[in-house]
Formats: structure tokens, sequence, C-alpha cells
């Protein structure tokens, strides 16, 4: 999920998904991977005796969001969806640290692709989680064999006028966030909640890929707690992540540094970015130093990959099993 988002969702859009869903069976299995503060959870689609594309998710969403797009990739394409940091089933991360989305995730992704001892990798990102692909590859572009981006080209330009404008304003936020004591903890019936979500993304997703994203995406409230009702499992905190956003001029020294294989998949007309030369800025600088970039633009809003898989899958499908 990712803010000013100007999308409509069409009537047609439940047929779909509905579809999604009814698609041949692939086996999954949860798992855990230890890291210093916890755990991170994840959903492997497939087998386990190949390396599977890492996949991972937008912000404030969760390992979800791909649960309409794997049942229709083919068998010998498996996927490790995880939850990232304070998202799903993951581990928070511990009182008085901040969440830095967009630098944290290019060390997350190392720990992973150390504790399961993998080479070079595949990765397939939404949004935020695509940004993360694109800023892993550049960290490690030896490393990374290709990735998949949806709706995003690598982290968002911001003005960093308005960032240091904002900045007091964010900690404080932080600091209300980490005092709230547990039992006053957003809680809500069932459908509120759903209700409550559907609004909060404004149009990108419908009613039912929402029910979907929420298998991870809230629980019911501990019984310690006192609470009545179903509560979010994302860590409030994440509402503050975005300090430490890049200006266009770093995204495009990166963007320098790519040499994989890249398939960025724009959503028409997707999330709208505040720089309107970001997105064209960053593919052609790409392609300057990057194997392959294919670029393709697909209607449907900004969490398509959830609300309309069909339209991509056999684009990201191609794409995985190109390893020429």
């Amino acid at each position: 999920m990712m803010s000013n988002e100007a999308n409509s969702t069409s009537n047609g859009y439940a047929s779909t998904t509905l579809a999604a869903d009814s698609a041949v069976h692939r086996s999954t299995e949860e798992i855990e991977i230890p890291v210093p503060w916890g755990t991170v959870a994840g959903k492997w689609w497939g087998s386990r005796q190949k390396q599977p594309v890492l996949a991972l998710h937008g912000w404030q969403d969760n390992a979800c969001t791909f649960d309409r797009l794997c049942p229709l990739l083919p068998d010998d394409i498996p996927i490790l969806a995880i939850d990232l940091p304070g998202h799903g089933k993951s581990s928070h991360y511990p009182k008085g640290m901040h969440y830095y989305i967009f630098w944290d995730g290019i060390s997350l992704i190392r720990r992973i692709v150390k504790y399961f001892r993998w080479s070079r990798i595949w990765l397939l990102g939404h949004s935020l989680g695509g940004a993360l692909s694109f800023m892993y590859a550049a960290a490690f572009p030896d490393d990374v064999e290709g990735f998949i981006s949806i709706d995003i080209a690598g982290p968002p330009a911001r003005d960093h006028r308005k960032q240091a404008a904002n900045l007091g304003e964010s900690i404080d936020r932080f600091l209300r966030y980490e005092t709230l004591p547990e039992s006053k903890t957003p809680c809500y019936k069932y459908d509120d909640a759903i209700d409550v979500v559907v609004a909060a993304y404004d149009g990108s997703v419908d009613l039912q890929s929402v029910e979907v994203m929420m298998r991870r995406g809230m629980a019911p409230a501990p019984a310690h707690t006192g609470l009545d009702g179903f509560c979010f499992s994302r860590d409030l905190r994440l509402k503050v992540a975005l300090m430490g956003m890049l200006s266009l001029e770093q995204i495009l020294a990166y963007a320098e540094r790519i040499k994989c294989k890249v398939l960025n998949i724009r959503a028409v007309p997707g999330l709208h970015f505040d720089n309107p030369a970001y997105y064209p800025s960053v593919i052609e600088t790409m392609k300057k130093s990057a194997s392959k970039v294919v670029y393709v633009e697909i209607p449907g809003t900004h969490h398509l990959h959830l609300v309309t898989p069909e339209r991509i899958t056999q684009h990201v499908t191609d794409f995985l099993l190109d390893r020429n």
C-alpha cells in the first residue's frame, strides 16, 4: 500500500478475483526465518527443492498480496513471499527502533540470502517491494539475476523541503505510537475492520482483495488486552516510516548500477507520483546498464497483481522462465 493513490474499482474486478481464487491449487508452506529481533514470516509456494523467487509486498500490505498471482504461475516457479518486519505475521521492531523502509529492506534481503545460502537471486516486488528489489539490485549488482517491479520504478522521489518541514511532526507521531498502551490499540468488529481497510486503499483494492490480504493483516485481539474484536497486525509505527527518502538524483545514481534483467509493470492509472519525470527517468537510466529492461503498461489499479492478476500472469511467467 502506498499513499496518494487515485484509482477506481470497476464492477468487473470481483469476478476476476474470484476466478483467480479458484485457480489450480499450488502447495504452500508457512515458514519462519530467524532474525535478531524475532522472526520474519513467509509463505513458500511450490517446491522446496529449488531456489525460489523472493516476493516482497508493498507498504502496510503483507505476503497475501501475492495470493492471487502465485496460483496462476507455473508449478516450476517456486515463490517465497515474506512479511516485511512489522507487517503480517513477522515480528515488529523493538521499542526505540525506527522503520526506514527503503533502507531496512536491503539489509533484510541480504540476511535472507545468507540464511538460505542462495547464489544469484530473482526478486518480485510490488510498490515498496519493487523499490527494495531495485535497491538490492543496485547494492549487489553481481548477485541478482533479475527482478520484477509492479507499479514502481524505484524509491519514490520526494521533495526534500517537504520532508524537512515534516520531520519534527513525524518524530512526535512515532513517539506517540511507541507509548500507546496496548489497551488503546484500535480494535473492530470483522466487517467494520474490512470496511476501514477498503476505505484506506482509496479504490486500489476491492472488498474481496481486502479479505484476502487480511488473512495475515489482522487477528483476534489477544485475550489479555481485554479488547473485543479484531486488531490489525501491522506495527502502528509503520505510519511514520517514510523518513530517509531519496531525491531523484540519488535514485538515478542507484539505477546506473543495475546490471540484471528487469521487468517493470506499470499499472494504468496506477499510483500517482508527485514528480512526473521520476518514472521514465529511472526506466531510461536502467536501460543504459541493465542487461535487459522490459517495460509494459497494463490497465488496472496500483494493486493490479492482487485485484486482476490474470492481466500480468503471462508477462511474469515469460520473464521468470527466460533464464538465457
